[in-house]
Formats: C-alpha cells, structure tokens, sequence
C-alpha cells in the first residue's frame, strides 16, 4: 500500500484519536454497528468526497476507550487540496482538516491531529508496544460522576501487594494463550513488557504494555489479577496460567469500561518499514521463555 506522495498516486496520513467507547461497539467497522472506525471513515469520506477506511495500531474493543489511538489513512493525492481552502496564516498543514472534522464527528471522538505519515509507516505494523491503562475504584460510593463512564467500580477490598506479585509471574516473553479469545491461525505469544498495579486512595490502576495484544487479552490480564487481589487464588497461580493451550475459564474478564488504550510507540522513522517485517514475522512457541 502506498505510503508517501507517488506522484498522482496517494498520500498516507496519520491520525492521532481519542474516543470515549461507552456508545461505541468497538473500533473496528461492523455492519449495522455504530463503530469508531466507521464513524471516522465517514466524515473523513465526506471531506475527501472519495471513500476512506481508516486502520489503527489496536482495535478496541466495545466499550473501550482511547486518548492515545494512532491511525492511518491513504487519501488520493489530488483529494487533499481539494477538501478544504487553506492560508499559511492557519499554520500547519492539516490543522483545517482537524478542524473540520471536529465539526463532523459526534463529541465522543476527537481527531486531535493529522500530518503526512513517514515513508515506511504503517499504524499497525510498525508499532513497537501499546500501552493501555484499566483503573478501578473501590470506593464505598462507587465513581464520582464524572469519571463513571471511565472507572469500574470495584465492590469488594483488594490487596494490591498480591496482585503485583501476580502480575510479576505474567511479565514477559509468553504464550497468553489463557488470556485470549481464539483466532484462527493467529499466535496469542506475546512480550508483555509491563504489568504494574498501584494505588492511589481507593483507586487502583493497572499498567499493561506489550508489543501487541490479542483479542480481550488486556481485561483478562486484569481479571486474572482481581482474582488474586481478592484472595480466591494466589499470586502463583498466574504462572500456571501461561502453560495453558487455550482460554481459561478459571477467571471472569474485567468490564471494558475501566480501559483506556493511552499510547502507541513507534521506532524512528528510517526503521518503520523494517519494524513492519519484524512484526508479521509469526511467532513460534520455541521462542518463549522457558525458567
């Protein structure tokens, strides 16, 4: 797929998103569903008067949120000075654009900004780690008003101390086979390279970062732990977890409501194209860590 400006060809934009996914069914476009996808692709549709599908570094699931969601777009090039009147006094290039679309997206997504995406760039291909942040609050009233729609509550007392002793026996280079949802012929191994849990007053927050997440992987990381941090299992079992071969029902999934996706790493510019070879290479099982 083009990339830069090929002369008459296409442009290769990136978006930088956030989104509030309580009314959302995911980011990922679906038929009769309202999507953040979907939502984007039409108004920038409408702009460019061509049709546009936008691609992201994560697809979200329904109800999850973003502040951090990194896109792309290839308009054709003769498109982009066509879709909006622009003077230097309006100062960078597709600050009109953003603009615009601030007026034709609903309030529950934002396109904060869009530039010309680098040679070799690819939202979801060259993308070094996702991090992603789930806070709950154990509150005895719940969450204050404003933060509901992005705060699970949490009813019972959690031992934060245990669940960061679990979330060490999950750190690294795995098979997280436990904690996603199949898909044929894709590799749950994954490098989880953070999976920290704090407190601040009644509110707990885990931190997930790893090279690239399976389908609901996140918010069964943070089940997993609730688990523990409500004394039904020990931190040790976490470790067993990782030898399974398939979803484990031992654990419920964390309500999406409490996930943020909150940023999306990406190399520099000259080791985009070879980031994207790096991460279609499939992994194998050979290549877990082994204690």
């Amino acid at each position: 797929m083009p990339v830069t400006d090929t002369g008459g060809g296409h442009v290769r934009l990136r978006l930088d998103v956030a989104y509030d996914g309580t009314d959302f069914a995911g980011w990922a476009t679906q038929a009769g569903q309202r999507t953040v996808a979907g939502t984007i692709d039409d108004a920038l549709s409408t702009v460019f008067r061509v049709p546009v599908v936008t691609r992201a570094a994560g697809r979200t699931d329904t109800g999850v949120h973003a502040t951090g969601q990194v896109a792309h777009v290839d308009i054709p090039a003769e498109a982009i000075p066509q879709a909006y009147p622009r003077t230097p006094r309006e100062g960078p290039e597709f600050q009109p654009l953003v603009r615009r679309l601030g007026r034709l997206l609903p309030e529950d997504v934002r396109v904060l900004d869009v530039a010309r995406a680098p040679g070799g760039f690819d939202a979801r291909f060259s993308a070094l780690r996702r991090h992603y942040e789930y806070r709950l609050s154990t509150a005895p009233f719940g969450v204050v008003p404003r933060e509901s729609r992005f705060v699970t509550p949490w009813p019972r007392p959690l031992d934060v101390a245990a669940m960061q002793a679990g979330a060490r026996e999950l750190s690294g280079l795995n098979d997280f086979a436990a904690f996603c949802r199949p898909r044929v012929g894709a590799t749950t191994i994954r490098d989880l390279q953070r999976l920290d849990v704090m407190r601040n007053g009644d509110e707990i927050t885990a931190y997930v970062t790893a090279d690239a997440f399976c389908w609901s992987m996140v918010r069964s990381l943070v089940g997993a732990l609730l688990a523990v941090g409500e004394g039904r299992r020990e931190p040790s079992w976490c470790a067993g977890l990782l030898a399974a071969t398939r979803r484990s029902s031992d654990f419920a999934t964390a309500p999406a409501r409490g996930l943020t996706l909150v940023g999306v790493d990406y190399p520099p510019d000259d080791e985009l194209a070879a980031r994207i070879v790096v991460t279609r290479d499939v992994r194998s099982p050979d290549e877990v860590r082994r204690d």
